[in-house]
């Protein structure tokens, strides 16, 4: 019941954000209304997957819009190219398979699935899957929640206990991983690259002078994890640095990892740091205040942060372009629906590095 109401939270938001937008052309919901007789709110809600009306109903409102050029010639190009029909005749529902875990950034992927789907008149909605993860209680699972009648599956980061994930994958239902793949895994992925986040960070401290930079990030819990610290590494062998895993804070965190943290910093002494892990950035940030370290005066941090928070200063951090990466996941999704016999596709969505208040040239030997 608690996932629900978090769920129902959630979607409430992305409905508010949704109908803020502006809709940036010429044809406007209020000309497609006009044009139909209908009040400007069912045509929002037809456009935009919402119940309340008949099929017959929302297949006028879209056709409509297409006639009156509310898409643009672009858009069904592309994807008439990709054999997707711009305005199927069935309304689709998908399904975002989410834990507890990834909560942080499930809000800026679901207003990216949503806002795609929408376009299209399809729905999209959020199951948690239990925390028992034995065989039987999988399957039970799997068969009270429906999964195998859904149109299509969309399986996030963060799944947790780890023995979902493949049985998830292996569901004979249309899927996009919205993580970095496993090694053999036949399923189409869509991702925001953390592997590049994590190299422009190493590079940009370097231009900046740092040599003796950091890495904190738990690198057991999840593949995602690890792939930071590979790429950390990478960077700092790009750049002739050496990496001394000691030195770093790295493995499972456990309960007293900030105290590990805290020793290291006095004993390693570095200019910066990078932190890897969204959920860690602000612990960190605190202790190095606590120890008396001014960033960026002493020390620089960059932080690998899904958004900025409001408890901490303007961070340099990669933007992580999450959102973009749901909405082009739904993309994919309907690309493989109309494609089932394509090779798969891992897709990873670049950002840029926005520099903040958190960074600054280093001027210690």
């Amino acid at each position: 019941m608690r996932a629900q109401t978090w769920y129902d939270a959630y979607t409430t938001s992305i409905a508010e954000v949704i109908s803020s937008m502006p809709v940036v052309k010429s044809v406007t919901l209020r000309t497609i209304a006009a044009e139909l007789g209908l009040t400007v709110q069912t045509v929002s809600k037809a456009l935009k997957g919402r119940p309340g009306m008949s099929e017959a109903t929302r297949q006028l409102v879209v056709q409509t819009a297409e006639r009156l050029g509310y898409f643009t010639k672009e858009q069904i190009r592309s994807l008439r190219a990709d054999r997707i029909i711009p305005y199927p005749l069935e309304r689709k529902r998908f399904v975002l398979l989410q834990t507890s875990h990834s909560s942080g950034f499930l809000r800026l992927l679901l207003e990216g699935l949503h806002e795609r789907f929408a376009a299209f008149g399809h729905q999209i909605e959020v199951m948690i899957p239990p925390s028992v993860a034995t065989e039987k209680a999988m399957n039970d699972w799997i068969e009270r929640s429906g999964l195998e009648y859904a149109d299509g599956l969309f399986v996030a980061a963060s799944i947790m206990p780890k023995e979902w994930e493949p049985k998830l994958l292996a569901l004979p239902v249309p899927k996009i991983l919205l993580n970095f793949p496993p090694l053999g895994a036949k399923v189409d992925s869509v991702v925001w690259d953390l592997y590049e986040a994590t190299y422009q960070a190493v590079a940009y401290l370097r231009s900046i002078g740092h040599v003796r930079i950091m890495y904190v990030g738990d690198t057991h819990r999840q593949r995602g994890y690890l792939l930071r610290w590979q790429a950390f590494v990478h960077a700092m062998n790009e750049f002739r640095l050496e990496v001394e895993p000691s030195a770093h804070s790295i493995g499972e965190h456990t309960s007293s990892w900030l105290e590990e943290l805290r020793e290291k910093l006095e004993r390693f002494t570095p200019t910066a740091i990078v932190c890897g892990i969204d959920g860690e950035v602000a612990g960190v940030y605190r202790l190095c205040s606590d120890m008396g370290l001014r960033i960026p005066d002493d020390l620089s941090m960059i932080g690998l942060l899904n958004e900025q928070p409001a408890s901490l200063p303007p961070f340099t951090m990669p933007l992580l372009p999450i959102r973009e990466s749901g909405y082009r996941a739904a993309d994919r999704m309907l690309w493989r629906i109309a494609n089932p016999t394509l090779p798969y596709e891992h897709i990873r969505i670049q950002g840029e590095l926005r520099i903040g208040r958190t960074t600054a040239r280093n001027g210690r030997s």
